[in-house]
């Protein structure tokens, strides 16, 4: 197999599997809260990551850590997964799939903004252009067929869901700073995390475990969200010749989600849903194209 057709198999699968995650949320969201939901999903990533590190003979890196790092460690643990996805899944306990999972889609455009004051980037009008292009697919989006269906949609879900991009941009901002090895960080980070979860489950939930359909796919999230899935993106980018190639695949991903929600959540995928998603995607690439013109 060539380095070219391994690259886009590893890329392919990892979108492939992110574009599923929308539909198994929804589906362990039928029984499990949101809380319960963040703590198990965090728990199986934690797992599973251990086991590639071991696989991949990195284990002693964890405890090579300086002081610094753990600092760093400790500060990513509160933003992923503790306050990113108890925001995420809230909004996906309020909304329906197809209307929480594309308005997660713009934090590209919300990184490119809060890197002009955090990381000192300038930034262009095309950026703001973007922006507006954008937040008309997420108008489109949370109207649900027509602006009948405002009165249906949760404004809280919607704010939440569009905070959940802010909290993601912040994440790889700070992410930016941290040069260590991705696998080891991303396990410190969810580590970290699943401590914090632990009194906020036991103050605001509970630990009990529903077995059936709904343990399934909380399994299934904390495999293919985030373990084994960013694992295979990372290797197609080290395998690329070109990170923008394999980059612009992740746009299929929300379109492939509306396939699994349709066939196995049975919602009905609104017009306005596929207007919307076309809008925040159009505005991603005009913010990227722009990025890659200035350099």
């Amino acid at each position: 197999m060539s380095q070219t057709v391994k690259t886009y198999l590893y890329a392919g699968l990892a979108v492939l599997f992110w574009s599923t995650v929308a539909t198994s949320f929804k589906l362990a969201l039928h029984e499990y809260d949101f809380i319960q939901l963040i703590f198990y999903v965090s728990a199986v990533t934690v797992v599973l990551l251990f086991f590639v590190l071991v696989a991949q003979r990195k284990t002693h890196l964890i405890f090579r850590q300086t002081k610094r790092e753990w600092l760093y460690s400790l500060l990513m643990g509160a933003f992923n997964p503790l306050l990113y996805y108890l925001v995420l899944f809230k909004a996906y306990s309020l909304l329906p799939a197809q209307v929480a999972q594309p308005l997660n889609m713009i934090w590209p455009i919300t990184l490119a903004l809060l890197s002009v004051p955090m990381l000192k980037q300038k930034i262009s009008w095309i950026s703001f252009v973007a922006l507006l292009i954008s937040f008309v697919g997420v108008f489109f989006i949370s109207s649900q067929g027509g602006f009948d269906g405002f009165g249906s949609t949760n404004p809280l879900g919607v704010v939440l869901a569009v905070g959940s991009s802010v909290l993601w941009s912040l994440y790889w901002i700070f992410n930016v700073k941290d040069t260590r090895d991705q696998v080891v960080k991303l396990f410190l980070n969810f580590a970290i995390g699943l401590i914090y979860l632990i009194p906020v489950v036991a103050l605001f939930s509970s630990f009990k475990v529903y077995w059936g359909e709904a343990f399934i796919a909380t399994i299934y999230s904390g495999v293919f969200e985030v373990g084994i899935t960013y694992v295979l993106w990372l290797k197609a980018m080290n395998l690329t010749s070109s990170n923008a190639k394999i980059g612009n695949l992740v746009f299929f991903a929300p379109f492939l989600s509306l396939v699994f929600i349709h066939l196995i959540l049975k919602e009905t995928i609104y017009f306005t849903t596929f207007i919307g998603l076309l809008f925040i995607v159009s505005g991603v690439l005009v913010q990227q194209l722009d990025r890659r013109k200035r350099r």
